[in-house]
């Protein structure tokens, strides 16, 4: 097992990669940028090391500096955690050639599962079911892609190749739309990705976000850890996340897990992984795979009793899995709340420093954060500050304990989205499970109206 490890992030991932190294003996090193100063992840670190002022790119998405201050500080390995470079492979294959282990999949993989068309040709060769859709990336030729969308049928989706976390896609309902969608879709990939390769799929109506999370070491084992719902969305962002997902029938489950580990064999896949489904009319149509650790990881732990992180660390050390696929077994219901910095009806940032803070507890109440009474959230990066856990024996207690778990947080000087958890858990619809990922949009939007 590593000695000392140094971990590229930020925020609550960083200070739970932090606890999950103490409790397995392992030293840690912890970067920041200026404006992370004085972050409780940066107290609490064995060593700490500035890599940077405030904006990402010359702090938390700078290469350079990060394989320095894992030099200096002698540390044996990065992990990522989620977001900035934990999907970079360039960033992978860079710590692995400056002699470090880097705590997730091979560069390779990374590669394999980043491109949307190379990923879902994968999952095709791998029996995973995708959303009905063009073979590979859209030829040039418009009457080509005409006959394609006709093929697949009205509406359709734009896609990017490079594309992510909402960005790079645009419905098309005629064929009237369809070319001018193409050509700029493919004009927003080009500068967003540097990759201006599209691709085009059935666009599902009503469907669900489930996703499956998958564990695999480097000799061939590979186990799935159940299901999480994650479609209460706002702009392609996940708001709650449950595990396991409601009303869907166990042998569905079962079936596409054992897929998603199968498919993990064939492509030779090592770390923490999740695939991404829609879920619509009793079929899953995968739609991409994250190479990382999640946000939502917790529900996951919490009915499953594994800790995701150290089981990243354990397989990033070269140790087999600790348990087969039969010897997992899921108890419960949790739900996780992602408390963000904002408005909770105009979702516009809410900065700054903050007064008082009260975290929630009692049985089952488990609170990823960061911050603490007087601490300062800076302007510069993603607006989440903490993440609420309920578990239950069932999902009506899970709630219950969610419902009075938001009653007594408490954060003064600044907004947070905390009114809008309230008032989802205590939404008719929600309550009866298998909401949409356009019901929280649908909502809001009659809100205004």
């Amino acid at each position: 097992m590593f000695g000392k490890i140094l971990i590229a992030n930020r925020g609550e991932i960083a200070l739970r990669i932090l606890r999950a190294c103490r409790e397995m003996g392992i030293k840690t090193v912890a970067v920041h940028s200026t404006a992370d100063t004085d972050a409780k992840y940066v107290k609490l670190a064995d060593e700490s090391v500035c890599i940077g002022p405030p904006a990402s790119k010359d702090s938390y998405l700078n290469i350079p500096a990060i394989i320095s201050a894992a030099e200096v500080t002698d540390s044996e390995a990065i992990h990522p955690g989620y977001g900035f470079l934990s999907e970079n492979a360039s960033f992978a294959d860079r710590v692995e050639k400056s002699g470090f282990t880097f705590i997730g999949p091979r560069a390779e993989s990374i590669v394999l599962m980043g491109d949307k068309v190379s990923a879902k040709q994968a999952m095709l060769q791998a029996g995973v079911p995708c959303v009905p859709g063009s073979e590979g990336e859209l030829p040039e030729d418009p009457r080509e892609i005409v006959k394609i969308a006709r093929k697949v049928g009205y509406p359709v989706i734009i896609k990017a190749a490079g594309g992510g976390g909402g960005r790079g896609m645009r419905v098309v309902h005629t064929e009237a739309a369809l070319i001018n969608a193409v050509n700029m879709t493919r004009s927003e990939a080009g500068s967003a990705f540097n990759n201006p390769a599209v691709y085009l799929e059935k666009f599902l109506e009503n469907p669900r976000h489930v996703e499956v999370q998958v564990l695999a070491d480097e000799h061939g084992n590979a186990v799935w850890l159940g299901e999480r719902d994650c479609s209460m969305q706002r702009r392609h962002q996940k708001v709650i996340e449950e595990a396991p997902a409601p009303g869907i029938p166990r042998r569905h489950i079962e079936r596409i897990g054992e897929r998603c580990a199968d498919a993990c064999r064939k492509i030779k896949y090592r770390g923490a992984g999740t695939f991404e489904f829609l879920y619509e009319n009793n079929e899953f149509y995968f739609i991409e795979m994250n190479t990382r650790v999640q946000v939502e990881h917790p529900v996951t732990e919490m009915i499953t009793g594994i800790d995701i992180v150290q089981e990243q660390l354990r397989i990033a050390a070269g140790l087999k899995l600790r348990f087969k696929q039969k010897e997992i077994q899921f108890r419960g219901h949790a739900i996780e709340c992602r408390i963000n910095a904002e408005d909770p009806f105009k979702f516009t940032p809410s900065p700054g420093p903050i007064k008082g803070w009260h975290p929630p507890g009692g049985p089952g109440i488990r609170v990823d954060s960061h911050v603490y009474a007087g601490y300062n959230v800076p302007p510069f990066y993603d607006s989440m500050i903490a993440k609420v856990i309920s578990y239950g024996e069932d999902r009506a207690q899970a709630m219950a304990r969610m419902r009075q778990a938001l009653s007594e947080l408490v954060v003064d000087g600044i907004k947070t989205n905390t009114a809008l958890h309230r008032e989802l858990l205590e939404d008719a619809r929600f309550a009866e499970g298998g909401t949409s990922i356009h019901y929280l949009e649908q909502k809001l939007k009659a809100r205004v109206s």
